[in-house]
């Protein structure tokens, strides 16, 4: 594993650091909206003091802090592999081009050392998922690893209640940011109400620090609302989504090419306009992921 210079000296140093991943860029958008986000989300970060790492994996080496010529390729390169736990072994054995999900994140992030992780939606349980069995490995990765994930909660193609009751199962602490809802990624609220309600950076360090103190293992999951004034009108992108569905249905798509597929459809549907608002919440999940890393950083740096 190769952790670029600057991430490693903020790490020795116990300076901020947020991870961020790969799949979003060569997944997740079209090209060039790819590039441009996950450097914009770079900027972001680093104009607040704390220093980014996007992951990604390339001719089998996973790096730790893509730079910007990297992350340029992933996003023009159209044979990347889409990686998760299952597909770390084999992907870094064979020397190829990797994407990591949000699991696979998740994972490379704790053995680096970065706790603090930001996406857009994590995975969740697939709708009728209870004929299909497709739930997200992100899910069982919560349960394991370490890392705590500031998200839009999960994806709206989901089954948002379902998702929350796997998470619960696993005793994965879910965070609601300034709300009392489970966000719906492209729309603030679900519906869903979410027991514990944060109100700040500094809240959710304690609670982080907490957790790890007790060495109670597992993810913690913060769901951060898409902002009032970028967010898309429910009944329009549930609209969308269910023709979505219906194209992916049709056109027999399976397994881990639903997720792209459908994205890329619900953004044709609503002519870019879902696009747009999920650069827009990943931006926003950047400026808390960068302040709650500072919030934990500081927090840690008094309990020496």
């Amino acid at each position: 594993m190769f952790i670029r210079h600057e991430v490693l000296e903020a790490l020795k140093q116990g300076h901020p650091v947020v991870a961020l991943e790969s799949t979003i860029i060569s997944h997740g958008m079209p090209y060039p909206q790819n590039v441009k986000t996950a450097l914009m989300l770079e900027h972001i970060i680093l104009k607040t003091g704390v220093v980014p790492a996007t992951i990604g994996i390339i001719d089998g080496e996973i790096i730790v802090g893509m730079n910007p010529d990297q992350i340029e390729e992933f996003g023009k390169r159209k044979d990347i592999r889409k990686v998760s736990r299952r597909d770390l072994p084999v992907v870094v054995a064979q020397k190829e081009w990797g994407a990591t999900t949000v699991a696979a994140t998740m994972i490379i992030a704790e053995k680096a050392g970065i706790e603090v992780f930001v996406t857009g939606g994590i995975g969740g349980v697939h709708r009728n998922a209870g004929a299909t069995f497709d739930i997200s490995a992100d899910l069982e990765e919560f349960a394991m690893t370490n890392v705590t994930v500031i998200s839009s909660g999960a994806k709206a193609i989901l089954d948002l209640a379902l998702t929350l009751e796997y998470l619960e199962t696993k005793g994965v602490t879910v965070l609601s940011y300034q709300s009392d809802e489970f966000a719906s990624f492209y729309s603030r609220g679900s519906g869903l109400r979410i027991e514990d309600r944060i109100e700040s950076a500094d809240e959710a360090a304690a609670i982080i620090k907490n957790k790890r103190d007790l060495n109670l293992r597992g993810g913690i999951l913060i769901s951060n609302p898409v902002p009032q004034s970028e967010e898309m009108p429910k009944a329009e992108i549930d609209r969308a989504i269910s023709q979505a569905l219906v194209e992916a249905e049709e056109k027999g798509i399976k397994g881990k090419e639903v997720t792209p597929f459908l994205l890329k459809e619900i953004a044709n549907i609503t002519k870019g306009k879902s696009l747009e608002t999920n650069i827009q919440l990943i931006k926003n999940n950047a400026l808390l992921g960068a302040e709650v890393a500072i919030a934990l950083a500081t927090l840690n740096a008094k309990g020496k």
